[in-house]
């Protein structure tokens, strides 16, 4: 059987690493193989040569110890929703059996394994009156979303990033050491590891900080398509007015003819104003007025929920599809930037995109947390993302139609981005990874991957070279 480049493993290899695991090991023949390999966007398919479904601390080691020993490259698989890599000829880790939760509502924290999503935590630590720093789609898995930051539709302009509030993290790294990493015991592996994405190891264990929130008022307002630069004017204007407390975007959607959509949206070209609110729901009525009042309302589902109800502020799916992404931040958004989206995006354009949506950052984003880490998206005030959906032999229209948007705002285009949001491209583009975190940080970051992976094993990633 073949493995990583001139790597040819036998098979009583194999045979051992059966024997020295307690999860399933899985060659491309076996029953389960596909299914282990399954991800979320399903023009991404993995290709290992070897998996390994760990079930322990003990697996991942023997795993990584393994692939080490016999010349392969290590992939890890959490929840599979960012995979920029085939791995083909490497050695998968599927950490998906692992999903050990423990919440301390005394102390505010949650423990987590890597096999844990937010649809998990959030029942959670709703039972204790407390809210994690999640995403806006709660089927993301907790590790891999930290590790490139964590960007939150609801407490990320107050509190930040997720990664800023990591106490704790069990890794595996190269060596095949299992390393408690905190701010004291390995301070420049803590800072790497937070923003860094998956380069210093496979994290088996993470706790972070969560907070006293039990509600918010906020949801989607959808307006019909042909007033995009109406909503985009409006939105532009009001973003100065509001606090730390309320978090917005505007989705410019081209959603599908499906029942599970309610009848004003099937098959729509649409505006999807998102917000979450942490104030009361009369303050936030009133601070929607404006925006209320931009264009003709299609359908209003802003209202008072549930901290738990996180992902009914963008609605994004939750069943794996076939799509290409890209992304891009922006310095401003003024007058022109908004003009401009209107002629790349609007009903004249001739857009094919299933979604192009505009965040607004800023806030406790822009600070630097009480612990530093490497997370380079401080100081960017907004992230456009692009999503096209479609199969495989569809993909060079759809990357021609992304590459239209997205260089059509390079004049407002800032070099840095946040890692989460990379494309498979961009994220295996050396010299644009360089440039999404900056000279000086990569430079730190490589330094420090020379330290604990300086055979580059974890490369299926967004993936840092040692210096």
């Amino acid at each position: 059987m073949s493995g990583g480049a001139n790597v040819r493993l036998r098979p009583e290899d194999v045979t051992d690493l059966r024997h020295a695991v307690a999860g399933p090991v899985l060659e491309p023949d076996s029953e389960g193989y596909a299914a282990e390999c399954a991800t979320f966007n399903l023009s991404c398919p993995l290709a290992p040569a070897l998996v390994v479904g760990a079930t322990s601390d003990a697996d991942v080691r023997a795993a990584v110890r393994f692939a080490v020993r016999h010349g392969l490259p290590v992939a890890v698989k959490s929840a599979a929703h960012q995979v920029v890599s085939a791995a083909e000829g490497g050695l998968l880790i599927s950490l998906g059996r692992m999903r050990a939760l423990d919440v301390d509502a005394r102390e505010r924290t949650v423990r987590a394994e890597p096999g844990v999503r937010w649809s998990d935590v959030l029942p959670r630590t709703a039972e204790s009156g407390l809210a994690p720093l999640a995403g806006s789609a709660p089927d993301v898995g907790v590790v891999g979303y930290t590790l490139g930051g964590g960007q939150s539709p609801l407490l990320g302009r107050t509190h930040g990033y997720a990664a800023d509030h990591v106490r704790r993290l069990t890794v595996v790294t190269a060596d095949g050491a299992l390393r408690e990493v905190t701010p004291h015991t390995e301070p420049e592996l803590f800072w790497a590891l937070l923003g860094g994405k998956g380069n210093f190891g496979v994290v088996t264990r993470i706790e972070f900080e969560v907070f006293p929130y039990t509600r918010f008022y906020g949801g989607g307002i959808y307006f019909p398509g042909e007033h995009l630069a109406e909503v985009l004017e409006a939105w532009r204007a009001w973003l100065p007015t509001v606090g730390e407390d309320m978090t917005s975007s505007v989705g410019i959607q081209r959603l599908p003819d499906l029942p599970v959509l309610p009848e004003p949206l099937r098959g729509a070209f649409v505006v999807h104003l998102r917000v979450g609110y942490l104030g009361s729901a009369e303050e936030g009525a009133a601070l929607l007025a404006p925006l209320r009042a931009a264009a003709p309302v299609l359908l209003d589902l802003v209202e008072e929920k549930p901290y738990a109800s996180i992902g009914d502020i963008h609605q994004d799916p939750v069943e794996p599809m076939p799509y290409f992404d890209r992304s891009v931040c922006l310095e401003e958004f003024d007058e022109k930037t908004a003009w401009t989206l209107v002629e790349l995006t609007g009903s004249r354009s001739g857009c094919t995109l299933a979604n192009v949506e505009i965040r607004a950052l800023g806030g406790a984003f822009d600070r630097e947390p009480a612990t530093p880490n490497a997370v380079p998206s401080r100081g960017l005030p907004y992230l456009v993302f692009a999503l096209a959906v479609g199969a495989p032999d569809r993909a060079e229209a759809m990357r021609a139609d992304l590459a239209r948007v997205v260089d059509g705002l390079a004049p407002w285009a800032a070099t840095r981005n946040l890692v989460n949001f990379l494309s498979p491209e961009e994220a295996t583009d050396t010299e644009g990874v360089r440039a999404v975190f900056g000279p000086e940080r990569h430079r730190l970051l490589a330094d420090i991957k020379k330290r604990y992976d300086p055979d580059n094993v974890f490369r299926f990633n967004h993936n840092i070279t040692p210096a």
